[in-house]
């Protein structure tokens, strides 16, 4: 866009070191085969609640709080923590586009009462887990450090 400064991908990615994007790739495909297990354990059925979306995008908030917790206040100085565990394993096991198609999929199925409750207990969930991630990670931590 004419005005603006910002760098093109590609240029950004230059930036990046490789161990970094190497650290995020090798989480990314931790997490993604763990959510992938989910969705064999629940398969997605039209016009159903999606149970195995709805866990990966609850506990990934609730892992997400804790990991802020850990990567701003306990170990800041580990640099591909944060990379590896939340771009890459949690970044792959969260599903934000997965969720949408969920909602998608109960509209389609005539079931938008459903949809609607999906997607905001999913919203919901993830916001709390993560808060209470990060809640409970920084009491745990508070105890220890007595």
């Amino acid at each position: 866009m004419p005005g603006t400064n910002r760098p093109t991908l590609r240029d950004a990615l230059r930036t990046v070191p490789p161990v970094v994007l190497g650290a995020v790739a090798l989480g990314g495909v931790i997490g993604s085969l763990a959510r992938y297990g989910l969705l064999v354990a629940f398969p997605p059925q039209p016009g159903r609640f999606e149970t195995a979306t709805f866990l990966a995008n609850a506990i990934g908030g609730l892992l997400i709080g804790a990991l802020m917790v850990v990567v701003t206040d306990i170990a800041p100085d580990r640099r591909l923590l944060r990379p590896f565990l939340g771009a890459g394993v949690l970044g792959g096991f969260t599903t934000f586009s997965t969720f949408i198609v969920g909602v998608g999929r109960a509209v389609d199925a005539g079931a938008a009462l459903l949809a609607l409750a999906y997607a905001t207990a999913t919203i919901a969930a993830a916001l709390a887990a993560a808060a209470t991630g990060m809640w409970a990670t920084r009491r745990l931590t508070a105890r220890r450090r007595r």
